[in-house]
């Protein structure tokens, strides 16, 4: 069988290249050894996302107090919980898999292995393919000092799916993955312990805002030791002695599990790439130029496996390109309004660049901030522990980046990612009608504030 196309790993990025690449008009195959929608709808985005949104609603209604709720008696229970983030999984899943029917897809279940360009071997099956996309996606970096390999030694995949609610949970890792679970467990009722090298929780986004959200993480009661690593661990049959050091201070906590949530790292699906002549860098990600296209004519490489964030919204979008390029149409990825978001209470959300990545380019910047404490609508939420900051050029006030931290931010932030694909500035942000009361009211407030004409309600 002769392809168009044939696309490696059907996550995010595969599954909707291949959608995109169909509706083309281009004859696809899609190989894929697992389970369709990749890490991000089996063991990601997904089911991360409905543990969350749950014991969300739990965390909600046993602080109902100060709303007139009564929870006496209220309990989670993890068994019900556990069998609906496998619902969701399994019928999101099968979504992917009816779109990909519908849309004339050739679905191949399989480990693929690439001889040469143009040719995907699956089993006994040798596919003819003029072009080669490579989604192939990431795997859970390890720490030498707490290896996995035993069951207290966890990652990601098994902290989504562990049976029992832990009574003590240790996580390493201050970033989205870290924060994320550790909130799921410690609203169920776990001691969540998390330790972040770095001197702040989430290092890479700006730097205020992430202590305002470890500050009301703590007042929460989840216990954070930033600028602490660990060092070793001692397992048991039945928990684990997790020890750490901060500076010459030094510490051991005993815990049910260990959480290692430092990050991910590419994975080239067991292909020999260096055999194709298809390029890395040093730390295993492959080199694509703007249209997605490698170092070697004819294959493509995108999501976890390439260069830039770890989203699946920005490998899906770096599978558009490949196919609209294999097309033949004009197409290039562009990675200046990419949003982020971490799914902690309140959200964290951000599109561009901060304060100092500006200023560190050369750029002089205003910028605005506006408190939650002084918005109308997270008054009646009761939840005004978070602000909006917008960063704009003080020359000519171009929004270059905008910062929330605020509930439902995961929604919010697409207002200033469409602003800023028409290159908005924060005037037409400042200016332009919000309805009242709205929580979006305060990304228009903090876009004043990045103007002459400054915030009204503060």
């Amino acid at each position: 069988m002769t392809y168009d196309i044939t696309i490696v790993g059907g996550g995010p990025g595969g599954y909707v290249s291949a959608l995109r690449a169909a509706q083309l008009g281009l004859k696809t195959a899609l190989v894929e050894r697992e389970k369709l929608g990749g890490v991000c709808l089996n063991t990601g985005c997904i089911p991360s996302k409905t543990l969350l949104d749950t014991t969300e609603i739990f965390q909600r209604a046993m602080e109902g107090g100060k709303h007139g709720i009564i929870s006496k008696g209220l309990s989670l229970d993890w068994t019900i919980l556990q069998k609906r983030r496998a619902k969701v999984v399994a019928k999101l899943s099968g979504g992917v898999g009816h779109l990909l029917k519908k849309a004339g897809v050739v679905v191949i279940r399989g480990t693929a292995t690439i001889p040469a360009p143009g040719s995907v071997v699956v089993g006994e099956e040798r596919l003819s393919t003029r072009t080669i996309v490579l989604a192939t996606g990431s795997t859970p970096m390890a720490l030498p000092a707490v290896p996995f390999g035993n069951k207290r030694v966890i990652d990601s995949t098994v902290a989504l799916e562990l049976k029992e609610v832990p009574q003590r949970l240790a996580v390493i890792g201050g970033g989205a993955i870290g924060l994320e679970l550790g909130s799921v467990y410690h609203r169920a009722g776990t001691k969540v312990t998390l330790f972040e090298w770095e001197d702040e929780i989430l290092p890479t986004m700006d730097k205020e805002l992430a202590r305002a959200l470890r500050k009301r993480l703590l007042k929460g009661g989840m216990q954070i030791r930033t600028g602490t690593g660990a060092t070793g661990v001692k397992v048991g049959e039945k928990g684990a002695e997790l020890s750490w050091r901060s500076g010459e201070e030094e510490g051991v906590v005993e815990v049910d599990y260990v959480l290692v949530a430092v990050g991910r790292k590419p994975s080239n699906g067991g292909i020999d790439l260096a055999a194709l002549g298809v390029e890395t860098d040093g730390r295993g990600f492959v080199l694509v130029n703007e249209e997605m296209e490698t170092t070697t004519k004819g294959i493509y490489a995108i999501g976890d496996l390439v260069p830039g964030p770890m989203l699946a919204h920005k490998a899906s979008e770096e599978g558009v390109v490949a196919a609209e390029t294999i097309s033949g149409k004009r197409a290039r990825m562009e990675y200046d309004h990419i949003p982020t978001v971490v799914y902690t209470d309140p959200e964290f959300a951000a599109v561009g660049m901060t304060e100092k990545e500006a200023n560190d380019k050369g750029i002089e910047t205003r910028v605005g901030v506006f408190p939650l404490v002084a918005s109308g609508r997270a008054t009646a939420l009761g939840e005004t522990e978070g602000m909006t900051k917008v960063v704009a050029a003080r020359e000519g006030g171009e929004i270059l980046g905008v910062h929330l931290l605020a509930p439902h931010a995961s929604e919010l932030i697409g207002e200033a990612v469409m602003a800023m694909g028409f290159r908005g500035d924060a005037e037409d942000m400042g200016i332009l009608v919000h309805a009242h009361p709205t929580l979006s009211e305060s990304l228009k407030e903090a876009a004043l504030a990045a103007t002459d004409m400054g915030a009204l309600h503060i």
